[in-house]
């Protein structure tokens, strides 16, 4: 890449020039060392953490699991097996339990909760980590020690600006409506960047849509990054 003349642009321009390029290694480092789908020979692991924000939509799940170990959360479990389902809610779990998904699925993780002690089944973190079902997946994924975490689905704000509710799910049992506000996302936020500063050995990588509010918080850490959802689908050739 050419030198970067900052003496042409201003100082908006050039921090916005200097983070593209940052973004532009990011791709062409991982597409290096994944030029084609993770087989279990490979002496890099990958871990996907998959929130339900709406940025995640266009991303095919299926193909994830041939990469590496995949985490996903709460209602996910309707329409795609995980490898490792994360729920902290009673009602999701007491949702869970009739379709009884934890005997097929060995790996479903919440807190203890004496609304469903008798439940069969079911993994609990000790001691209880008291946080949301998406970063406690995220602290699950940094438990196994991956190379790299691909977190995906992680908006934080809410549609419209913030002002309505931001999930695949609202409009469905268990969550809010469609036309619901936001909720407030600032312990997601909080918890999440515990977990990155507690795992700098790790590479994380936030997968957002082009418009996605980026956090200030998250900017501080070297060892995330954000990528764009086509940048990821090319780092793995996915559909």
């Amino acid at each position: 890449m050419p030198k970067i003349d900052k003496s042409k642009l201003t100082k908006e321009q050039a921090k916005a020039l200097l983070a593209e390029r940052r973004r532009q290694k990011s791709v062409e480092k991982i597409q290096k060392t994944q030029q084609k789908p993770y087989t279990g020979t490979s002496k890099k692991t990958y871990g996907f953490v998959l929130g339900n924000g709406t940025s995640r939509k266009g991303i095919k799940l299926e193909p994830l699991k041939e990469l590496g170990k995949v985490y996903g959360c709460n209602a996910l479990y309707r329409e795609f097996d995980p490898d490792y389902l994360i729920a902290v809610d009673a009602k999701m779990i007491i949702e869970i339990d009739k379709k009884k998904y934890q005997m097929r699925n060995p790996n479903v993780w919440t807190n203890f909760n004496k609304a469903y002690k008798y439940i069969e089944g079911l993994n609990y973190f000790r001691p209880s980590k008291g946080w949301s079902s998406g970063p406690t997946a995220l602290h699950l994924a940094s438990e196994h020690q991956h190379d790299s975490i691909f977190i995906l689905g992680f908006d934080y704000k809410g549609l419209e600006n913030g002002k309505r509710v931001n999930n695949v799910y609202a409009g469905t049992p268990n969550y809010k409506k469609t036309t619901d506000a936001a909720t407030y996302y600032g312990n997601w936020l909080k918890q999440t960047s515990t977990v990155i500063k507690n795992n700098p050995q790790i590479t994380f990588y936030r997968v957002i849509a082009p418009d996605n509010f980026q956090p200030q918080e998250l900017n501080k850490f070297s060892n995330l990054k954000h990528i764009t959802v086509e940048d990821f689908k090319k780092m793995f050739n996915l559909p």
